[in-house]
């Protein structure tokens, strides 16, 4: 299925109501799948049609009228500079760019074919309804070219065909599911799966989307009170601001119901805060990956209420990434590509109709049943919630024990001094890599590496304590939250 067709559906059954909003500026979703069609021709003859800019009216009028012309949409992160922008164009070719304030100037005198984000929208606009066409039956296309983080390697990008995010979407939401007022708040980046996974999803579902252009907690809160949003995602890095906000003025926010978050591991730290805060909100954990067209695992509602009432084995399953969509197969396989019981640890590989595993001008990864390996470690347990661990890249390996770095960093969180912390290893002679564990205090706080020392211990057999312990005022993140772990251990190595 193309993913016109899905707002083909939303426009006939809803096209009246208002579907995308950024701050006062709304479209009904008939005005949108009009707007999709006039952007169409105003993107005749190109290659893609690239965006470069924060949340806003532009990105589903984007989305959809790539769409429409037959060719791939490509968010690219507007934080680049203008030389990686230029890189990650050239290999694209003659591509439209919708792009915002000084990137469209910087972007048109490289030689691109560069639309302002605002003139854009004004154009999308001018078409009415009569500039609705067919929809395309297609779903082999690619719909999104999705540059991955790069968090371990230089970014590639995933190829999203439209029947994988109609995949995903039909077989997660249902249509016109929402009930009345719902309203979803969008502050991921639009360069982020999980902004165009919210998008689709929350478009078919009916409710109406409100965009915050780019994440402030304040703001954030803010706009949840304002609009009467009920719904919304968040990385774990702007929940912890999410709570500064709410700790501090103590109003809450009375219309939210439900709450998910994912991108990244969540401290359990920020997990017990968030649930004191909001304990009327129902909280979703979800797991997925760029190239499995978002999420393929949810730890419910159910779980986290039931953890926090203190029941033990729902306390134990919320370090979990939950369940596995039905939609999805996930094995755990060991070093030569077996597959391992359930509790034993291993590499995770999915196969499912959402399940892209394709990068543009790269060799697919799938091995020849269809299976994608997501370089993350993890396990199973017996009733089927997966455990994950962390890159499989991130693994260290002391003495020829592989030890996961999360395991370390979530007992180093428990200290009420430390705000956070990142482990890695660096190499060592005797063991190999020894074990590394970059630290930033709690704001007033003093500390001492024998103190964090001694405070894993308690925790910890001796083989997994911290041989060195690093102390910095800030650790390095990407946008939508991931821990720029080369860069830490780049940076430990480079002092020493």
């Amino acid at each position: 299925m193309n993913l016109l067709l899905l707002l083909d559906m939303v426009a006939a059954g809803h096209g009246d109501e208002v579907a995308v909003q950024s701050g006062d500026d709304r479209l009904t979703a008939g005005e949108l799948l009009a707007g999709a069609w006039t952007a169409a021709r105003v993107a005749e003859g190109a290659a893609a049609l690239a965006y470069v800019g924060s949340n806003g009216l532009a990105l589903p009028i984007g989305l959809f009228a790539a769409a429409a012309a037959g060719v791939p949409f490509v968010p690219l992160n507007y934080r680049l500079t203008d030389d990686q922008l230029h890189e990650l164009l050239v290999p694209l070719g003659d591509t439209l760019v919708v792009a915002e304030g000084e990137a469209a100037a910087a972007l048109a005198a490289r030689g691109h074919r560069v639309l302002d984000a605002a003139e854009f929208v004004a154009a999308a606009r001018a078409g009415g309804a009569g500039a609705v066409g067919e929809a395309p039956a297609d779903g082999e296309g690619p719909a999104v070219l999705l540059y991955t983080s790069g968090t371990t390697a230089a970014p590639k990008a995933a190829v999203l065909r439209h029947r994988h995010l109609a995949s995903y979407v039909i077989g997660t939401v249902e249509f016109a599911g929402a009930g009345p007022g719902e309203a979803v708040l969008v502050s991921v980046p639009p360069y982020h799966v999980a902004g165009l996974a919210n998008l689709l999803s929350n478009l078919y579902l009916g409710r109406r989307i409100v965009y915050l252009a780019r994440f402030d907690a304040a703001a954030w809160v803010e706009a949840v009170r304002r609009e009467g949003i009920t719904n919304a995602m968040v990385v774990p890095t702007m929940l912890a601001r999410i709570c500064e906000v709410l700790h501090a003025d103590g109003a809450g926010l009375p219309t939210l119901r439900a709450l998910s978050y994912g991108g990244a591991r969540t401290p359990a730290t920020v997990l017990r805060r968030v649930m004191t805060l909001l304990p009327d909100v129902d909280l979703t954990n979800a797991y997925g990956l760029t190239e499995t067209s978002s999420t393929i695992a949810v730890l419910g509602p159910d779980v986290h209420r039931a953890a926090r009432d203190g029941e033990p084995v729902a306390a134990a399953r919320l370090s979990s990434a939950g369940r596995v969509l039905p939609t999805v197969e996930v094995e755990v396989r060991g070093p030569i590509g077996e597959p391992l019981p359930a509790g034993e640890p291993g590499e995770i590989w999915v196969r499912g109709e959402q399940v892209s595993g394709e990068y543009a001008g790269r060799e697919a990864p799938l091995d020849p049943a269809g299976w994608f390996p997501t370089r993350d470690r993890g396990w199973l347990d017996a009733d089927g919630y997966l455990f994950i661990e962390g890159r499989s890249d991130d693994t260290i390996i002391r003495g020829g024990e592989n030890i996961a770095p999360a395991e370390i960093e979530e007992v180093l969180l428990q200290h009420p001094d430390i705000a956070q912390c990142a482990v890695v290893g660096v190499p060592d002679d005797d063991w190999g890599q020894r074990i590394a564990a970059v630290v930033v205090p709690r704001h007033g706080t003093s500390l001492d590496a024998g103190a964090v020392q001694a405070f894993a211990r308690r925790s910890l057999r001796s083989s997994k304590t911290p041989e060195v312990v690093s102390f910095v005022e800030a650790l390095p993140f990407t946008e939508t939250g991931k821990l720029l772990r080369r860069v830490v251990q780049a940076d430990l190595l480079a002092t020493g």
